[in-house]
């Protein structure tokens, strides 16, 4: 079985690698148990992976197949690796899965960037930094400094809004049951993100989802929580 490579969205640090789409994928590539090449890839080489076109990390390559979109993939590893562990448990699985995600993608993720927004960028390369800037100054129509988004009334809000989570947690030790599956890495790879990039406390220490997310940092020999930060 060949290496598969992937292109991992990362810092100043090259080491640091703080995108929550590419820790999807990792976490995904280890649940599997494939062998992985990462590339340190900045936001401004995106464009060049495997011979231009791309837009947006994590991108695999894998005995030729280039496949992007951190679902794509997981999708793709399913059906090419149909004998290593699932990522999803079976068709219905799946689809719950896909809502998963678009619910950290779209909600969860929309939520957290507030939080460490100005944290990334700090941690940029230079040659980021302007992109990352003129970009989300775009999406949020002011300057990064004046985003905002830690009050204690956002923060509350934001705890308040995982409780559909919490309670699915009550009496389980992942979202997938007694182990993880593909819907664990999609929220993982949103909270691994802030981890990454931000000391700021998003949860409380006796937090179910924060007892979660500590146990999910130590799957694969402690991938998660043996990465840079």
């Amino acid at each position: 079985m060949m290496t598969i490579k992937l292109y991992d969205l990362c810092a100043a640090d090259r080491d640091l690698r703080f995108s929550p789409a590419c820790w999807r994928t990792r976490m995904a590539l280890a649940h599997k148990g494939l062998e992985v090449e990462t590339v340190a890839t900045l936001f401004t080489e995106i464009r060049s992976i495997e011979g231009g076109g791309q837009k947006t990390v994590p991108v695999i390559e894998d005995a030729g197949a280039v496949v992007r979109n951190s679902f794509s993939i997981a999708l793709y590893l399913e059906e090419k690796y149909p004998d290593l562990p699932s990522l999803f448990g079976g068709d219905g699985g799946q689809k719950m899965a896909h809502f998963i995600d678009r619910w950290a993608d779209a909600f969860i993720d929309k939520q957290l960037v507030r939080f460490c927004l100005l944290d990334i960028y700090h941690k940029l390369d230079e040659q980021d930094q302007p992109y990352f800037r003129a970009s989300r100054e775009k999406r949020f129509c002011c300057a990064l400094e004046e985003v905002g988004g830690r009050s204690p009334e956002r923060l509350e809000a934001f705890r308040e809004s995982l409780l559909p989570m919490r309670l699915a947690l009550r009496d389980r030790k992942f979202l997938g049951g007694e182990t993880p599956l593909y819907a664990d890495y999609s929220i993982f790879g949103s909270f691994q993100w802030t981890r990454m990039v931000s000391d700021f406390s998003l949860l409380e220490e006796d937090d179910p989802v924060a007892i979660w997310f500590d146990r999910c940092l130590d799957l694969y020999d402690g991938l998660g929580r043996n990465a840079k930060v």
